[in-house]
């Protein structure tokens, strides 16, 4: 028995933690809304906000995939708008750009994982 309480009162550190712990734990936080459709990153920034616990960092920026959809979508709309002018530069920038975008949030996602 001496063992499993341990266990218990040992807590893992949230970047540990499973989306599915995180969510329990953040629900138990009042200021904390919209818990189930956060992911895990979401999570840990809000918990970490509301422990008053400040983040280090580190250099490299993490990558806000949610972000760079949107813009995927703006110049979706841009390209459609120059096809009907017949601009084929234009239209070549534009494709290379959400073609970069793209590969960037798959990057994104296999660091993630």
């Amino acid at each position: 028995m001496a063992k499993k309480e341990k266990k218990e009162k040992k807590e893992k550190p949230l970047d540990k933690m499973t989306a599915k712990e995180l969510r329990e734990l953040a629900l138990g936080i009042e200021g904390i809304v919209g818990v189930h459709a956060m992911n895990k990153s979401e999570l840990i920034a809000a918990l970490k906000k509301a422990q008053g616990i400040e983040d280090e960092k580190k250099g490299d920026k993490s990558v806000d995939v949610r972000s760079i959809k949107k813009k995927i979508r703006e110049l979706r709309s841009q390209r459609e708008a120059v096809r009907e002018t017949g601009e084929k530069d234009k239209l070549q920038m534009l494709r290379r750009r959400i073609s970069r975008l793209k590969k960037k949030t798959r990057r994104a996602a296999t660091k993630a994982a």
